[in-house]
């Protein structure tokens, strides 16, 4: 699909991935909404790239449709969905003081990142498949975000690496649900990237963890998958797929 003159919605788009994506899919001619629980965040990016800040909570069903009315009512019905929102936590079943980790922290992990992702996925979808097909009975792309927790999960990692686990192992029924409608379904599942979280650690321990890394030993640039994210929309033939974009990086258990 040429992203050229497309509307496109990018959850998260206010930092990190998100917004390095947001920033890419203007770059190549795309109408960009930048979803985002932080306004401000959301409106700084929107501003700069020409696009428009729209308030979303992916993991609420009224947010999000609102949100993909308000994005469709400023561009026209989007075809790309970035769905990079999303939060993590560490900690472990049983904790030192032997009780046991609190079932809330774990539900909200799943709420945002697995069921967001599903609810962000199926509002699109239905407003998608009624779209009239481009080049090749084409109508929509969405793009998810795993990571590699999802298959190298790391101590205290449950709530997080089951999250994303949950939405590698989403991808290729969704992209089989939506073949009939047009509609293809990727995931990138990225290593250690230096957004804003990581960027905030102790210079010491970000080469610490970039030399973790084998090839090249550093910390990915967010431009990095935000390029890929991008190729993805672009080539036709990639459907189903989860991706990872780690530097060929195996987590250790901590």
């Amino acid at each position: 699909m040429n992203i050229q003159g497309q509307a496109a919605l990018v959850t998260g788009g206010g930092s990190g991935l998100g917004e390095a994506t947001a920033r890419e899919l203007a770059r190549l001619g795309a109408k960009v909404a930048v979803l985002d629980l932080n306004m401000a965040n959301a409106e700084r990016v929107a501003a700069e790239i020409g696009g428009v800040a729209v308030h979303c909570n992916v993991s609420d069903a009224d947010s999000m449709a609102q949100a993909i009315e308000t994005a469709a009512a400023a561009h026209g019905p989007a075809r790309i969905l970035m769905q990079i929102a999303g939060i993590g936590t560490a900690k472990r079943v049983v904790g030192k003081d032997g009780n046991a980790a609190p079932l809330d922290e774990f539900a909200k992990v799943i709420q945002v990142n697995l069921i967001g992702t599903y609810n962000a996925a199926r509002l699109f979808a239905a407003a998608c498949a009624k779209l009239d097909p481009i080049e090749d009975g084409a109508r929509g792309v969405m793009v998810f975000t795993a990571s590699v927790a999802a298959f190298d999960g790391q101590v205290g990692q449950q709530a997080y690496s089951a999250s994303k686990a949950g939405v590698v192992g989403m991808t290729l029924p969704m992209a089989r649900d939506l073949a009939q409608h047009g509609i293809r379904v990727c995931t990138i599942a990225p290593g250690l990237f230096k957004t804003p979280l990581l960027a905030s650690l102790p210079e010491p321990v970000q080469q610490s963890l970039a030399a973790s890394i084998p090839f090249p030993a550093r910390l990915g640039k967010p431009s990095e998958f935000a390029e890929l994210a991008c190729h993805i929309v672009h080539n036709d033939h990639l459907n189903g797929e989860v991706i990872r974009l780690d530097g060929a990086l195996r987590m250790a258990p901590r």
